[in-house]
């Protein structure tokens, strides 16, 4: 393995690694990274924020606030007792070009660190990415190209820093290591877990049990992953729930490298806008943090009271008090739609800046309590069979709905409109050479040119 990370000696000349997707310019006395075109300049430092909690039990409340499980118990206050900067790890695989608010609890864990004056880093699984993740699989999850990769990957910094601390942000590829090791390196690794322990993960227990196939290659994905933690020596390492086992697996490996083993903190997955799964794009039930700020502002107004205080508990950076004010003066009277602007403008101004939450908040009032359609909305072009296209094969084709059969029902339920009149006609017909925006329900909208 080469020696590659924190804490290893190397002489002080510079050597550049390519690993497929960067190439890293590397100054060893200088115990960081030097700017590159991917990877941003890194100092170990322990220089928290003037205004930073200094009671360790106070840190603790904050830094453990929404998350699921701490492993071990009372590990963190172990660590933080310790006095020096914890290296905070959380990888990410970059399966898909853009982030959702979902994706945004780690980073928001991050950031809540980062503020207590730890070192976080932003770990983009290039190399595990080639494997793919099998946690919460019932089928072998096909592997990402190195192109598609490397195109996601280069997405992702310019979103991180919407939240985290860019010149407190250490970005790295577990690529710069893997993609080192040979074969022999590989083998020894595997070494180091059983093909019992592995059949503990529910989904492998599960296949397994059913048979379903599990290839080999999807056992190297936990070690891979509990790896970068030797070679980070990370004290902390975050995960979503469904990541447990691969993050306990970096304990284990951990001890076998002689290292005092990492912190385990899951944190839970992000419920969507429908409240009852997750947070995903394939469900649609997302809220992008690239998405214009009218329509995450819309979106957000549109969870349910309940899941709006679970909304503010992961991705709000309010404290902990002044949420449970805010809850006691929605139980004493205030309209709860009022708590749900304040969520609102908070993630709007996060992701875009405080005159767009205000200009998307004015803009909501306007289109939900007085009629009004968006001033942004999708445009597209579509093209009719004959001359003309019916109006459910249409606003399927538009992505207003997801089905013909949601169309009528939709259109039963008078929620459709063209120019902001009313349709009841499900066997309405839209003539070729026209431009109209199409509605459906009271957020989507859609300007829609036939030819």
């Amino acid at each position: 393995m080469p020696l590659l990370y924190r804490g290893a000696s190397r002489t002080s000349k510079k050597s550049v690694i390519s690993h497929g997707v960067k190439q890293l310019c590397l100054d060893r006395p200088h115990m960081g990274f030097h700017r590159s075109p991917r990877m941003l300049q890194f100092r170990s430092r322990w220089s928290p924020r003037h205004d930073v909690m200094t009671n360790i039990q106070e840190q603790i409340a904050e830094l453990v606030r929404g998350c699921d499980e701490v492993l071990p118990d009372n590990a963190l206050e172990a660590k933080l007792k310790q006095g020096r900067p914890l290296v905070v790890k959380a990888g990410f695989d970059p399966t898909a070009p853009d982030l959702h608010i979902g994706h945004t609890v780690l980073i928001n864990k991050m950031r809540q660190f980062q503020d207590l004056g730890h070192e976080v880093v932003f770990l983009i699984g290039d190399f595990t990415g080639m494997i793919g993740d099998p946690s919460g699989k019932n089928t072998t999850r096909p592997p990402l190209s190195p192109a598609e990769i490397k195109a996601n990957a280069e997405t992702y910094e310019a979103q991180i820093y919407k939240i985290l601390d860019e010149k407190a942000t250490r970005i790295d590829f577990n690529s710069r290591w893997m993609g080192e090791m040979d074969a022999a390196g590989l083998v020894k690794l595997a070494s180091h877990h059983t093909v019992a322990r592995m059949l503990e993960r529910d989904d492998f227990n599960k296949r397994y049990a059913s048979g379903q196939p599990i290839s080999i290659h999807e056992f190297l994905y936990p070690i891979v992953q509990g790896y970068d933690s030797v070679v980070l020596k990370a004290d902390v390492e975050l995960g979503g729930t469904d990541q447990k086992f691969n993050l306990l697996v970096g304990r284990q490996l951990q001890q076998d490298f002689d290292q005092e083993p990492q912190i385990v903190m899951t944190m839970p997955l992000l419920e969507g806008l429908d409240g009852v799964q997750k947070m995903s794009k394939s469900l649609g039930n997302y809220v992008g943090i690239t998405d214009a700020p009218g329509e995450m502002f819309g979106k957000i107004m549109s969870v349910s009271d309940d899941l709006m205080w679970r909304y503010f508990e992961l991705l709000s950076f309010r404290s902990l008090d002044d949420i449970g004010g805010l809850k006691k003066r929605v139980a004493d009277g205030l309209n709860p739609r009022d708590a749900k602007f304040e969520l609102a403008q908070e993630i709007v101004a996060r992701f875009h800046d405080a005159a767009a939450a205000d200009a998307a908040q004015e803009e909501f009032i306007a289109r939900f309590q007085q009629g009004a359609m968006p001033e942004e909305m999708p445009e597209l072009s579509l093209t009719s069979d004959g001359g003309r296209l019916g109006i459910a094969h249409l606003l399927k084709q538009a992505g207003l709905v997801s089905s013909t059969s949601e169309a009528f029902r939709m259109i039963k339920q008078g929620a459709v409109k063209i120019d902001g009149v009313k349709i009841e006609d499900r066997t309405l017909e839209i003539d070729a050479g026209s431009t109209c925006v199409y509605q459906v329900g009271k957020r989507k909208f859609s300007r829609v040119s036939l030819t």
